[in-house]
């Protein structure tokens, strides 16, 4: 199993920066690096969405069952079709003085048996998913010190 971890230390509340993340409806308009989000079904707290983004020149696509607790707070995703079937997705966030550090961790199981682990590794989780997932706390940052939606 691979696990990728991005963290940052964002000067905001926990709710502040919740918000931002926990409406991946918004994303497209809040993340430059996001193509489209698509709420394809909601299930009480958790909603079943189709999401692209880009890393670099490279579109990605997936789809992922999201659960959101606001009293936590506390995102999850896990990736039901795609490249990234399996993958678990989690938001972290945890108060430190002056603010949250937000930790995005994803676990992947690369489905592939040859070369899987490599793969899995040092494509899909240390380029993809830690490209993404970097810009996306960076903007996450950004919008939440300035606190903007």
């Amino acid at each position: 199993m691979t696990v990728t971890r991005n963290s940052v230390e964002i000067a905001a509340p926990a709710q502040t920066i919740y918000a931002l993340a926990a409406s991946t409806e918004d994303w497209p308009r809040i993340l430059p690096h996001y193509r489209y989000v698509r709420v394809l079904e909601r299930r009480g707290a958790a909603q079943l969405v189709a999401m692209g983004a880009r890393q670099d020149v490279f579109p990605i696509a997936w789809v992922a069952e999201q659960t959101n607790d606001p009293q936590t707070p506390h995102i999850a995703f896990r990736h039901v079709r795609g490249w990234t079937r399996g993958m678990e997705v989690e938001w972290i966030f945890t108060p430190i003085a002056g603010g949250t550090r937000v930790t995005i961790e994803h676990r992947l199981r690369f489905l592939f048996p040859i070369a899987g682990e490599w793969l899995g590794k040092h494509l899909v989780s240390g380029y993809f998913v830690h490209g993404v997932a970097a810009k996306t706390l960076a903007r996450i940052k950004q919008l939440a010190e300035q606190g903007r939606s």
